[in-house]
C-alpha cells in the first residue's frame, strides 16, 4: 500500500488533468472550479483513509476528533470505506449530520439570545432552497469529492496487486480459489469379532 507522500504526490499530479477535462466537458470556469476543489479535498482531507489514524486525519486539526466515531464504527478498508460512490456517500452523511447538529445548537443559542431573526422554518427553507437551486454545483462537488477518494482507493489496489505479483506472479491477480474443507474423519472403533462358543452340555 502507498503511503499517505505517495497518495499526496498522486493527487497532485492528477490534480491539471482532472481540472482540464472538466473544463473541456463544461466549459464552465465555475464547475471546473468545483470538481477540482473538490479532488483535491477529497485527495487530501476527505478520502478512504480516515478510517485509521493517517495523514487525512491528522489534516483535520483540532477538528480530527469528529473522525473518532467513523473511525470507531468501520474496519480499514471495509467496502464502506474504500468503495466506489459509497464511501464518499457515507462520509458526506456523517459530516453532513455534524454539521446539522452544530448548526441546530447554534440556532438554540441564537434564540435564547434573543435573536428573534432565526428560526427553525427559516433554517429549513434556506438550506431546501440552496439545495434545489445548485443541484449541479453541488453534483459537481461531489463528483470532484468522489475523483479524489477513488484515485487514493485505486492506487492501494493497484500496490497491492504489484505486490502480489511479485510474490505468486500471474496467480496473484487471479482471484483466490476458495478452500476445500477438510472432511474430517471418524475414527470409529474397531469390532472385535468374537467368536460363538456352542454352549453344549456334556454327554
Amino acid at each position: 500500500m502507498p503511503s499517505g507522500r505517495t497518495h499526496d504526490r498522486i493527487t497532485l499530479w492528477a490534480l491539471p488533468f482532472v481540472a482540464g477535462v472538466t473544463f473541456v466537458q463544461t466549459h464552465s470556469g465555475n464547475l471546473t472550479l468545483l470538481v477540482a476543489g473538490g479532488f483535491m479535498f477529497g485527495g487530501l482531507m476527505f478520502g478512504p483513509d480516515l478510517d485509521i489514524y493517517s495523514r487525512q486525519y491528522q489534516r483535520w486539526g483540532l477538528l480530527r476528533w469528529i473522525w473518532i466515531p467513523y473511525q470507531k464504527s468501520l474496519r480499514h478498508r471495509s467496502f464502506l470505506s474504500h468503495g466506489p460512490i459509497i464511501g464518499t456517500t457515507l462520509r458526506v452523511l456523517y459530516l453532513g449530520s455534524i454539521a446539522v447538529i452544530v448548526a441546530i445548537v447554534g440556532l438554540a443559542i441564537a434564540q435564547k439570545l434573543g435573536n428573534r431573526s432565526w428560526s427553525w422554518q427559516v433554517w429549513s427553507e434556506t438550506v431546501g432552497r440552496s439545495l434545489t437551486n445548485h443541484s449541479t454545483e453541488f453534483l459537481a462537488l461531489f463528483l470532484g469529492l468522489e475523483l479524489g477518494a477513488m484515485s487514493h482507493s485505486l492506487s492501494d489496489w493497484s500496490g497491492s496487486a504489484y505486490k502480489r505479483v511479485q510474490k505468486q506472479g500471474i496467480r496473484g491477480l487471479l482471484p483466490r480459489a476458495k478452500m476445500k474443507k477438510r472432511k474430517r474423519t471418524t475414527t470409529q472403533p474397531r469390532r472385535t469379532k468374537t467368536k460363538r462358543v456352542s454352549r453344549g452340555g456334556k454327554r
